[in-house]
């Protein structure tokens, strides 16, 4: 189970910080994700973490405004947003993959469990 929490309410330029906690899985084997949905828009994905945290990928649209990072302690992945701008409103949801190992293929079919998802609404 994932539990997408953190988003709200921001003016452009401003910061978030979304959080995901997991549970029912052991969270250090598998790789987490973000994927952000737009009204009227596909679910585009948004950043990847590997199961060890030491890489990182990223969507060109979030790439050098956005980090993604975990505490397999805590069982928690985070996404740090900075400089939001209002095209980043959209709901936002963390996942994970079915297999326990770290994938290459970012897209919405290759992640399995979806959490319910958090709102980030950016205004100018």
């Amino acid at each position: 189970q994932l539990q997408a929490s953190g988003g709200g309410l921001v003016q452009a330029g401003e910061s978030l910080r979304l959080s995901c906690a997991a549970s029912g899985r052991t969270f250090k084997n598998y790789m987490m994700g973000w994927f952000r949905q737009a009204p009227g828009k596909e679910r585009e994905f948004v950043a990847a973490i590997s199961r060890s945290g030491r890489h990182t990928y990223y969507g060109d649209s979030v790439k050098g405004r956005f980090t993604i990072s975990r505490d397999n302690g805590k069982e928690t992945a985070y996404l740090q947003m900075n400089s939001l701008r209002p095209e980043d409103t959209a709901v936002y949801y963390c996942a994970s993959p079915e297999v326990p190992r770290d994938i290459v293929a970012f897209t919405v079919k290759g992640f399995t469990f979806w959490g319910q998802g958090t709102l980030v609404t950016v205004s100018s």
